[in-house]
């Protein structure tokens, strides 16, 4: 069967608040979070967490997302996140990473460490003290946020890192100085130094054997990663089942958890594919179209059940919730006015239709029930009293006390 290892079974044992088997009882399941991280750019939280708080549009559109999505992406780039040395806008980022932790979802941090937006003060520092400030700027930041935050991309984009030529930065300096192997180390020490129970990720668009090269190479360096990321920001056109066959099976080899963490699918007219940098293409107007978001929703469906399928995927980003975004491209699953698109009702379709377990199970004499699901929180209730329970890959037996 299709997502079995998504899946758990188990034999629930109901029983009363003084501990005797509900026999013969029917019950209510039905599945409440899951444990797949299934996921979006969560930017828009930021500004309705903080000055547009209250704003019917941006509650809209959160509003939206919620429904949808379990899993989201905060911005931490250093030069958006500490424009001024000293001063990082720590209480935004919490505001806005509370506010989707208290509704039930997992926030991951993006980026620690990345030679783009980079904090422009670091260059009147010597190599030296760039990287420790850098380590620095790690160990407040993750330390800050454990609890609320414990996943981060650590690093991002290292295979081009050194080579990075079109503007000068701090980090491409300590990268050709120290070495990628040396600073992903150094980086990734800080970060498990800081949270030692955080998931800690390595990312990068590169997927070729450079990548999957560097990843050996680090990890024979003792570098603590914990899950492997990988980027598919497909403006020029959806790169397909075989080529994600491909880089499935050249990233499977290491054994470690694959994240989809940035993936890109446009619902209007396709990136010329002449463009080497993505962000070298500069448009007036990037309109969606019927057609477009038709082919979107489409794409988005079957990438979702390739990944979903993989028993090493544990998480999917979507990168832009909302058109307009990164590059002015139709590249959400809402159009600029929050109108839903097909793509949205497609994953709504998946995430919370076929892959949502829901039904009835009814005890026996003992007040056992069998139960077979995807893995996740559940609910249980008979419609006067009720429970919460789990499946996962723990004991297959789960006793349920009813409040």
């Amino acid at each position: 069967m299709p997502f079995e290892h998504r899946k758990a079974a188990a034999v629930l044992r109901v029983v009363d608040a003084a501990g005797r088997p509900v026999a013969g009882r029917r019950f209510r399941v039905d599945q409440a979070t899951h444990d797949f991280l299934f996921g979006s750019g969560a930017f828009d939280a930021i500004p309705f967490a903080n000055e547009k708080k209250g704003d019917p549009f941006y509650r809209d559109r959160m509003e939206k997302w919620l429904k949808l999505f379990n899993y989201g992406t905060m911005a931490f780039y250093w030069g958006g996140f500490e424009p001024v040395e000293g001063e990082p806008q720590t209480e935004s980022r919490m505001n806005a990473s509370r506010f989707l932790v208290e509704r039930g979802k997992t926030v991951k941090g993006h980026p620690l460490c990345w030679h783009t937006v980079c904090a422009d003060w670091l260059m009147a520092y010597d190599d030296k003290t760039i990287l420790d400030k850098q380590l620095d700027r790690i160990h407040r930041d993750v330390t800050a946020f454990a609890g609320v935050i414990d996943i981060w991309d650590v690093i991002n984009e290292v295979v081009i890192m050194p080579e990075f030529d079109r503007y000068d930065n701090a980090i491409t300096r300590v990268c050709r100085r120290y070495g990628r192997v040396q600073l992903v180390k150094e980086v990734f020490d800080a970060a498990k130094a800081a949270n030692p129970n955080a998931l800690l990720l390595i990312n990068d668009f590169n997927l070729s054997d450079r990548y999957a090269r560097l990843i050996a190479d680090c990890l024979d360096a003792g570098a603590p990663i914990g899950a492997i990321g990988l980027q598919t920001h497909q403006h020029q056109g959806y790169m397909g089942a075989e080529k994600l066959g491909e880089v499935l099976r050249r990233f499977e080899g290491f054994g470690l958890p694959l994240h989809f963490t940035e993936n890109t699918l446009v619902s209007g007219h396709l990136m010329p594919p002449h463009i080497v940098d993505l962000n070298d293409y500069q448009v007036p107007e990037w309109p969606s179209t019927p057609e477009g978001e038709a082919r979107q929703a489409k794409e988005w469906e079957e990438m979702y059940r390739l990944l979903f399928g993989h028993p090493l995927v544990q998480a999917v980003t979507g990168w832009d919730f909302a058109d307009g975004m990164w590059l002015g491209a139709p590249s959400g699953v809402i159009a600029k006015d929050n109108r839903e698109k097909p793509a949205y009702h497609a994953l709504q379709g998946l995430i919370h239709g076929e892959w949502e377990t829901h039904g009835e199970i009814t005890t026996d004499e003992n007040g056992r029930a069998e139960i077979t699901g995807f893995k996740g929180g559940y609910t249980l209730s008979d419609g006067e009293r009720g429970a919460e329970f789990r499946l996962d890959d723990s004991p297959d037996a789960v006793d349920i006390r009813l409040a």
